[in-house]
């Protein structure tokens, strides 16, 4: 899809928040606004907009910002109905003169935006999608928290009375953990030694529930990874944290459009920085899913490490004057388009 105005007579702006959405009615040709609408986050505030949309013209599209979001259910609600849905999750900035704001005005800035842009996404979608996105946010707050934890942990170690410190002492933080996890408290101690075995204790035992909760939720990622997209786990580098990241950031086959805006979603795509003479300037992409970002970084570093045509490839783009920097964000770059051709072309089931 490269222009609404081909398939659309107005396309509908919709500004998502937690209670209330607002929508702007747009015409295609001239910009101009048809009506606005304000509606709550339920089923009968979805149909209100639905309805009003009706009263206008069955050639439309919905152009709405948090598709994954706070516009999830409007979204899932549309893709139903068969509406045609455009996904805005990271809009440009809009130019706001004398730096007027409303949820009306945004609603309109993001139709307009989708008519201009040249080329539309299209909202993630897929059980199997969803299913892992919630598991891999639940996965990342217990391992955050058992992480805070541990460090907590250690630091009041350092400050512990010594009947407390001595049975920690030049232990790893695994190992304090665990023995921090069986401190029995004895009625005979000062109220400072209770007290801090108590914490120490309580710390430890809240370190390990967290990581007992984040190593149940990589099996359930794992589970599903293997009925999905089995042979991800397949590559050099790839395990289920980094399968089920890549499976949420891609979504679905035709979504990403071709491999250089996948590169650029991941933010592997080098930004041009040129000017006058200069012709061969790079700035560094920062944009992108950050997440997926990350989960290439992880990769590369794994093949640098176990593959050796990675190695081969560092070898001599080393002897060639490239930083370890530079050099890996060339591997990205290509890692990202073998992903994305090795997801568009899933092996054929025997």
């Amino acid at each position: 899809m490269t222009s609404l105005t081909d398939i659309a007579e107005i396309v509908i702006g919709v500004d998502t928040h937690v209670d209330t959405h607002t929508a702007a009615i747009v015409e295609t040709t001239t910009g101009g606004v048809r009506a606005e609408i304000t509606v709550p986050t339920t089923p009968a505030g979805y149909q209100e907009l639905l309805d009003l949309a009706d009263e206008h013209s069955p050639l439309r599209a919905w152009a709405i910002e948090g598709t994954g979001g706070h516009g999830a259910g409007l979204t899932h609600l549309l893709e139903r109905e068969g509406e045609v849905v455009i996904e805005l999750d990271r809009p440009q900035r809009a130019k706001r003169r004398n730096g007027a704001k409303s949820d009306p005005l945004d609603a309109i800035r993001a139709a307009r935006e989708a008519m201009a842009r040249p080329h539309h996404g299209t909202p993630r979608t897929g059980q199997e999608r969803q299913a892992l996105s919630v598991l891999l946010a639940a996965r990342r707050s217990a391992v955050t928290a058992a992480t805070a934890a541990q460090r907590q942990l250690f630091s009041l170690t350092i400050a512990a009375p010594e009947r407390l410190r001595a049975k920690l002492r030049d232990r790893k933080l695994p190992e304090m953990v665990e023995i921090a996890a069986r401190f029995r408290i004895r009625t005979g101690w000062d109220v400072e030694t209770r007290t801090t075995a108590q914490v120490l204790r309580d710390l430890a035992r809240r370190a390990q529930a967290l990581q007992d909760e984040a190593d149940e939720h990589e099996k359930q990622i794992r589970a599903i990874v293997r009925s999905w997209r089995a042979d991800l786990l397949t590559e050099t580098g790839i395990g289920p944290i980094v399968a089920a990241t890549v499976l949420c950031a891609w979504s679905h086959s035709g979504r990403v459009r071709d491999e250089a805006a996948f590169a650029m979603l991941a933010g592997v795509a080098p930004l041009p920085a040129n000017s006058g003479k200069v012709t061969t300037r790079y700035r560094l992409n920062r944009y992108g899913d950050r997440q997926l970002n990350r989960a290439l970084h992880t990769i590369t570093l794994s093949r640098q490490r176990y593959d050796q045509a990675t190695k081969d490839y560092t070898a001599r783009r080393t002897s060639e004057g490239k930083t370890p920097r530079e050099i890996r964000r060339c591997l990205k770059r290509y890692i990202a388009r073998d992903l994305y051709r090795r997801l568009e072309n899933p092996p054929l089931s025997t």
